[in-house]
């Protein structure tokens, strides 16, 4: 007797929607679509209103509802800057919006009413880069963010680390120097202002206004005020080839390095990523950084050490990763909506509606 061979299960695609993710910085709001392979369909900008909290989620509303128009969105993600609870919910406070315990995912959600994350956008930007870009390869990630200030996050085995009330990543209050530089956040000595664009132009400003010799290059750059000069401007005098430029963005980097080494110690990442726009210096600041890790890094030469490598997607990894973040959402969602169904089904509930 011939045994009839069992029937091959037929595997059902999975599913892979859409999203939109939208990053939400202090002069603008960049959103974008992007598919599960990390790819940007379309992108827009608009300015941030950052006083104006109704504003600026009509702002998000009304980039979200163009997109729909064209394209069939089944999420979105939210970068803040600011601090947002473990539950990625709620705005609990951010230093450049008025935002104060603002329940965003839930103002957005009843106006689109489709599934919304929100999360800080160090969070977004890491996992962005972790997932699509400088990370790939990688189960265990640092990436550290250089503008004004400094910003970070850990993913640990493809998710981001986020602490008990979701505030984790705060690197850039660390106290590297005890009664050193007052720091904004009402501290002393945070490392934010010895590795960041604002410690960059105070070098760079204050070696104006002591009109040192070495700074001429600078001083013709701002016209001999030193309120306009900026931390772009000294890069690329630096990539000029301008000495003081080259040495004020080593010292960041050595600053850089010494913190980094600190959080290698505490996390063991297998690769470090540098962002934001005080990375644009390139080699002449990540050559420095990589020196200083190695020179302050605990159990030095019988250890690995980490790669510290440039952020590849640029302006695009915040709302890239909080994409990424609202298509596990969408999938959630589509889920528990098939629990449902079949639960109405079991019980008869479809037949009646």
């Amino acid at each position: 007797m011939t045994v009839a061979a069992p029937a091959r299960r037929t595997r059902v695609p999975r599913w892979d929607p859409l999203t939109v993710g939208v990053d939400i910085g202090g002069t603008k709001i960049l959103a974008g679509v992007v598919d599960s392979h990390g790819s940007v369909v379309e992108v827009q900008r608009r300015p941030t209103t950052g006083h104006d909290v109704a504003l600026v989620e009509d702002t998000i509303v009304d980039l979200v509802q163009g997109f729909q128009q064209q394209y069939d969105v089944a999420a979105v993600g939210v970068g803040a800057a600011g601090f947002v609870d473990a539950s990625r919910s709620t705005v609990m406070f951010s230093p450049h919006l008025a935002w104060r315990d603002e329940p965003l995912r839930d103002r957005l959600t009843a106006r689109m009413s489709i599934p919304v994350v929100v999360d800080n956008d160090a969070n977004t930007t890491a996992l962005g880069e972790s997932r699509f870009g400088a990370g790939v390869g990688h189960r265990f990630v640092l990436c550290i963010t250089l503008g004004t200030g400094i910003g970070g996050a850990i993913v640990l085995d493809g998710r981001v680390y986020r602490g008990a009330n979701g505030m984790a990543g705060e690197f850039g209050h660390m106290q590297v120097v005890p009664d050193g530089h007052r720091c904004p956040c009402g501290n002393r000595g945070c490392w934010e202002q010895y590795a960041s664009g604002n410690a960059l132009e105070r070098e760079a400003r204050e070696l104006v206004v002591a009109r040192s010799p070495m700074a001429h290059a600078l001083r013709e750059l701002c016209g001999d005020d030193p309120d306009q000069l900026s931390g772009p401007q000294v890069t690329a005098a630096a990539q000029a080839g301008d000495p003081i430029s080259v040495e004020l963005i080593a010292d960041v980097g050595r600053w850089l390095g010494t913190g980094v080494a600190g959080l290698v110690a505490a996390f063991d990442p297998s690769a470090v990523i540098i962002g934001g726009g005080v990375s644009d210096a390139g080699e002449l600041l990540l050559a420095p950084t990589r020196d200083s890790m190695v020179r302050h890094l605990v159990g030095r030469g019988y250890r690995a050490e980490p790669p510290v490598v440039p952020a590849v997607l640029g302006p695009q990894a915040g709302f890239i990763g909080a994409a990424d973040m609202a298509r596990s959402a969408a999938r959630r969602s589509r889920r528990a909506d098939r629990r449902r169904d079949r639960r109405g089904r079991w019980f008869g509930v479809r037949d009646e509606l």
